[in-house]
């Protein structure tokens, strides 16, 4: 008798736990319009100012594409600097962002004189898929991407990444794949310690809940479904094999990417590097609170690294 209600109550707390990480899958994993995303964040809407107008209207744009290792058909946005040059930047947009949410961050670097690509990441924008990967199916993407551009340009082309949020995240990923000597640079802003670390917080944050046992949970089933675990995602650890210099970025009132990350990621690589903190900005927001001086910090650590 006792048998069967033991049997009985564990095959309920799994069914439980199950419609649980099924929801909270759909919820973090599935693209669609997230509620705990303010319209306004940076990285993930686009806003009316002078640069998304230039990025938007203005610019010399050309789409590109590529077909992912999964067979994914990933799309991007192309400007050619307005001089020839063997500069390029490719930028990474944040968690349900676009590449069209990256105009001020594009006109940025077009402005410095670069080719500037703005992918889609899978999922996203005009990029097929159906997950999202938190920068880790997006690391090979973007060694893709990084690819593209030797062919296109010039097999000299100098490169560097950028990215702000998830993207962040994915170009601290991409940093301990095996890269080109081209790579010559890397600033990420407001990038998380990993998918596991800020989906934990998240949960806690949002419903009060613990790590364990639900992340572990929805990590399985996104494994079933998309392909990986959530403690694969890890920016730290890819950043312990990076040999690209690194710029880190982050506003200490973040308590979306809380503040205490910066550390983690920075502390992981031993490569030239440099920290970057905006004491008043909340998450994406070093560039608005201050945006000449993050341009002086950005371009005089490029100014190092890009010939």
């Amino acid at each position: 008798m006792w048998k069967k209600v033991i049997i009985g109550i564990v095959l309920i707390l799994f069914v439980v736990l199950l419609g649980a990480g099924l929801y909270f899958y759909n919820y973090a994993v599935v693209p669609s319009k997230k509620s705990f995303i303010d319209d306004d964040t940076p990285g993930t809407d686009v806003t009316v100012s002078p640069e998304e107008t230039w990025f938007q209207e203005e610019a010399d744009r050309e789409e590109w594409a590529l077909i992912s290792e999964d067979r994914l058909k990933l799309k991007a946005i192309y400007i050619p600097a307005e001089k020839p040059t063997d500069k390029n930047a490719i930028l990474a947009h944040g968690y349900m962002g676009t590449a069209e949410s990256m105009g001020k961050y594009a006109k940025m670097y077009h402005d410095w004189g670069y080719n500037v690509l703005v992918p889609d990441a899978r999922g996203h924008g005009k990029s097929e898929g159906d997950y999202i990967g938190f920068g880790w199916p997006e690391r090979k993407d973007y060694v893709q991407w990084i690819d593209t551009i030797l062919e296109k340009n010039d097999s000299d082309s100098q490169i560097t990444l950028f990215g702000i949020s998830m993207g962040a995240a994915t170009v601290m990923m991409t940093s301990g794949e095996k890269l080109p000597e081209n790579v010559k640079a890397i600033v990420e802003d407001c990038g998380y310690t990993s998918a596991e670390d800020e989906l934990s917080y998240q949960l806690n944050e949002m419903f009060g809940l613990p790590k364990f046992p639900l992340v572990y949970v929805t990590s399985g089933i996104t494994k079933l479904r998309a392909g990986y675990f959530f403690g694969e995602a890890s920016a730290v650890k890819q950043l312990k094999k990076n040999t690209t210099p690194m710029m880190f970025i982050h506003g200490k009132a973040d308590d979306f990417v809380p503040f205490y990350m910066l550390d983690e990621v920075y502390e992981a690589t031993d490569v030239p590097k440099e920290k970057y903190v905006v004491d008043t900005a909340k998450h994406g927001e070093a560039y608005t609170k201050d945006p000449e001086m993050y341009k002086e910090r950005v371009a005089a650590f490029l100014e190092k690294y890009m010939d």
